[in-house]
């Protein structure tokens, strides 16, 4: 008999599912968190569940907030199951389901004084993010943009702010003046030096209105740089209809993610944390070795894969794994151009490291997509292939497989895949990319003229060159003849 999660339901959920073995009701706000979306309830929600299920930190609860429509939908999903999240874990051999209970509420969206007041609460200690690649304000460097309309909009208002860092700045500003020390602002996003980037948006949106405000932000508010990883597909109707039918639990909105998942986080807070160390966080003085093996190894292989396998019309991550000519590209990219210039992580093998990303991506429970991949690429190429690009390039190497990734994504935004198929974009940029891609048919400079996605990249010759040859080659022989004859030492030119 299935059941509509809900608290009063948790004992009818716990016969399919792990339930939580903490009384939801001794549970007391000390995060609140922008961007409650899959990835945040799949990884940061689920260690803190790990960790209350322990007996531990009952004081370090979530409340969700939002300042996007989506954010809006997600809080009344899951405020009819009383903020509850039904997290599905599937490996290769094993699928299990658990529902988390950290989250107590989520704010209400377009109230931007209900949010100032919560995060001026004494017991809001930490206040954390995921709110996507995109949501940073930031170009092809990481520098912050204060000139960006919805920022501006902040520093002429900063009493009434719409984004989620106007909203930091102004809750800061509140206990400052009732003599509150500040929270510690957490970034969860896959962005290099998450940390930094978090603390220039916050104080460049500061700067607009207080200047002075702003250096005491940076002087006395920590923002911890972190390294994240756990694959987290969309959920669909599919997704509901699988929990429905093999959990006998209805959930309005579940998540489904690989069994992996890793977070390492640097040590440094501002007004204390929950101790996250006794559920499998690392906390490390300095994360960037550890973000620059995920970001450009796992995220930078997602951006590899994504744009031949839509071209070629594959839909699912595990089905592009499984083709022997893109298994073959991925693992003769990382191994030339990728993991050479990443930098010795602490006891660790990348060449390991890799290989258990081949097997996550093979992963075929998991159902992941070619298009989730593909999207936003104006602002992941930018973070996740890039900067590889130029650390070769610094380095005098050759990047003919890097690219032929950069050709890929602009013979994948003329819009069609190699069988004449319409391509769908999901990309801020989409419109100019289409328009730029159809003209470097003809003209390869034309999709490199974007200083804001290619930035310094674009001014080498070498790349020029190697990325003009590797277009000119998909248009006239295809995808699949372009990754051949580059596994062959023939594409370079």
């Amino acid at each position: 008999m299935t059941c509509k999660l809900s608290l009063a339901t948790l004992s009818d959920a716990a016969r399919t599912a792990a339930v939580p073995g903490y009384d939801r009701a001794s549970l007391k706000a000390g995060i609140v968190h922008f961007g409650v979306g899959n990835f945040h309830r799949a990884h940061q929600a689920v260690y803190l569940d790990d960790l209350f299920n322990s007996g531990a930190d009952h004081d370090w609860a979530i409340v969700g907030a939002g300042v996007l429509p989506s954010d809006a939908a997600m809080r009344e999903k899951l405020a009819a199951q009383d903020f509850l999240t039904t997290v599905v874990e599937q490996d290769n051999n094993k699928t299990a389901a658990r529902v988390t209970a950290p989250m107590i509420d989520i704010l209400p969206v377009g109230d931007p004084a209900a949010i100032i007041a919560k995060l001026a609460d004494p017991d809001i200690r930490i206040v954390s993010m995921t709110i996507t690649e995109g949501g940073y304000f930031i170009d092809a460097s990481g520098t912050f943009n204060p000139a960006h309309p919805a920022i501006a909009a902040d520093g002429n208002s900063p009493d009434a702010p719409k984004t989620v860092f106007g909203l930091i700045v102004a809750g800061l500003k509140v206990r400052k003046a009732r003599g509150i020390g500040p929270f510690t602002v957490m970034s969860c996003d896959n962005i290099p030096h998450n940390g930094i980037v978090t603390a220039n948006a916050v104080v460049g949106t500061a700067a607009l209105s207080d200047p002075g405000f702003a250096e005491w932000i940076r002087a006395n508010v920590a923002f911890p740089n972190a390294m994240v990883d756990r694959i987290t597909p969309a959920t669909g109707q599919r997704e509901i209809d699988f929990l429905k039918d093999n959990f006998e639990i209805e959930d309005n909105w579940p998540v489904y993610c690989e069994e992996f998942k890793q977070w390492v986080l640097e040590d440094k807070f501002t007004a204390g944390r929950p101790a996250l160390e006794k559920v499998g966080v690392t906390f490390v003085p300095d994360v960037t070795p550890y973000e620059h093996m995920k970001i450009r190894i796992l995220n930078g292989g997602h951006a590899a894969i994504a744009y031949p396998a839509a071209l070629m019309d594959i839909h699912f991550v595990h089905d592009s794994m499984e083709d022997p000519l893109i298994r073959a590209f991925l693992a003769k990219l990382e191994k030339d151009e990728i993991i050479p210039i990443v930098p010795p992580v602490p006891n660790t093998s990348l060449t390991d490291y890799f290989a258990l990303i081949e097997h996550r991506l093979l992963n075929p429970k998991i159902a992941d997509t070619i298009p989730r991949l593909a999207q936003d690429g104006s602002n992941r190429q930018p973070k996740f292939i890039l900067p590889s690009t130029l650390d070769n390039l610094s380095q005098g190497r050759d990047v003919v497989g890097l690219a032929l990734v950069s050709a890929l994504w602009c013979r994948y935004f003329a819009g069609k895949s190699d069988s004449g198929k319409d391509i769908v974009f999901n990309d801020a940029s989409a419109e100019r990319l289409h328009a730029a891609a159809l003209k470097a048919k003809d003209d390869p400079s034309a999709f490199l003229a974007f200083d804001d996605i290619f930035g310094e990249v674009a001014k080498s010759e070498l790349f020029r060159k190697r990325f003009a040859h590797a277009l000119k080659t998909l248009w006239e022989k295809g995808t699949r003849e372009t990754l051949q004859l580059y596994l062959d030492g023939k594409l370079a030119v």
